[in-house]
């Protein structure tokens, strides 16, 4: 029986399609095969022998220690897409939010509670004081064109504005889903000169980081709205700071609120709403479950953010998985070693990602012997293997 740990809250509909025969899940395990998790900080975690993967239900790792995991070679899994469309309905919301002046007005409106027959009155005579602009023909700057950013650039675009998007690796996927009235950018200069509203719908990366900074503020029209609804780090606060207190940018509306945006001027700041729909909730944890069970059960990997993806069709036989430096001879150092074992091999796949390679080799036998495996842990540069019996 494999074991799952659940380090947070997990939508029901997804746990429960962990077969009750085959899986234990409890946030209080030991020795987990695989660990289920949203926001929960791993990094000062010690991570057991036992652990073949992480399961992240949501798009950000930033949570946990990739760099940990792919040398003890723990794959990690997140689920790109699966909330993307509550994340898109609240970049529209803060598209109307940053333009019309709603969240000061209502708290504008809550003063008036006992003021009775006066409140018509003085909700007239109030009202000039919040008034804003309409986003229709307006420009918005897209940038990231994922899942999350292409959904943001098709429904503004329907909502009468210009939209121009920038994403240097966009995916094949990723440029068919996107409308055809959606312009691209030829630059991240061309995209800001241009850009009433800009949207970020990147990863957090060390290269990322501080991505919106004073050198790239500069670049934008003045009264420019900046909403953040990706990552906090890509925002670097000090500089964003100065920027809206000159005027140069007239709102920041950011899903990552902390002490310094909180003491900023002309914030909008709300508590990290994005995926916080039943829909996406659900939406993620079957898709972290789907991945888990799909790489425990078989070995394949799909949406990891360290692994390469790698999926082939099981034969009758045991499948071995194997994990290694992405060096020359490793396959023939694996295969030798089989072939000498008198191990027929029936289909192969190998995979790689930057430094490591992932190997599914399906053989012509039920079970693998425990001095074959060592003799495969042996191969220097062989960091994991994992034989799934037949």
């Amino acid at each position: 029986m494999y074991k799952i740990q659940n380090l947070n809250e997990i939508d029901q509909e997804g746990l429960k399609l962990f077969s009750a025969d085959q899986y234990e899940i409890n946030s209080e395990l030991t020795n987990p095969d695989a660990i289920i998790l949203r926001s929960f900080k791993m990094h000062d975690m010690e991570l057991p022998s036992s652990l073949k993967a992480i399961a992240r239900a949501g798009a950000g790792v930033n949570n946990i220690p990739i760099d940990k995991c792919t040398n003890k070679g723990i794959v990690v899994f997140n689920t790109p897409g699966a909330n993307a469309n509550g994340v898109k309905e609240l970049i529209i919301a803060g598209l109307m939010l940053s333009s019309r002046d709603i969240s000061e007005s209502i708290e504008w409106c809550k003063t008036l509670k006992d003021k009775g027959d006066e409140i018509p009155g003085l909700v007239e005579k109030g009202k000039k004081n919040f008034a804003g602009q309409e986003i229709k023909q307006k420009t918005l700057a897209v940038i990231g064109l994922g899942a999350i950013g292409v959904l943001a650039a098709n429904a503004a675009q329907s909502l009468g504005m210009r939209v121009v998007g920038y994403d240097p690796y966009m995916s094949v996927k990723a440029a068919l889903r996107l409308s055809r009235n959606v312009e691209i950018a030829s630059s991240i200069e061309n995209l800001f000169s241009q850009a009433d509203y800009i949207t970020i719908n990147i990863p957090q990366t060390s290269e990322t980081k501080g991505f919106i900074n004073k050198e790239r503020i500069a670049l934008m029209k003045d009264n420019v709205r900046i909403l953040n609804f990706a990552r906090g780090g890509l925002i670097n606060n000090a500089d964003m700071k100065v920027a809206l207190e000159e005027g140069k940018v007239a709102r920041y509306v950011t899903d990552f609120p902390d002490a310094e945006i909180m003491a900023m001027k002309n914030v909008i700041a709300i508590p990290h709403l994005g995926a916080s729909t039943s829909e996406s909730e659900t939406n993620c944890a079957v898709m972290a479950v789907d991945q888990l069970m799909e790489y425990i059960e078989n070995g394949n990997i799909i949406n990891s953010v360290n692994f390469p993806q790698a999926s082939m069709e099981r034969n009758d036989g045991a499948r071995i998985l194997i994990c290694n430096k992405n060096i020359p001879n490793m396959v023939g150092q694996i295969t030798t070693t089989l072939a000498d074992a008198d191990v027929n091999i029936a289909n192969m796949l190998n995979r790689n990602r930057e430094e490591i390679a992932y190997n599914i080799i399906d053989v012509y036998r039920k079970e693998v012997e425990v001095d074959i495996i060592q003799k495969l842990e042996a191969i220097d540069g062989i960091f994991m293997v994992r034989v799934i019996p037949a």
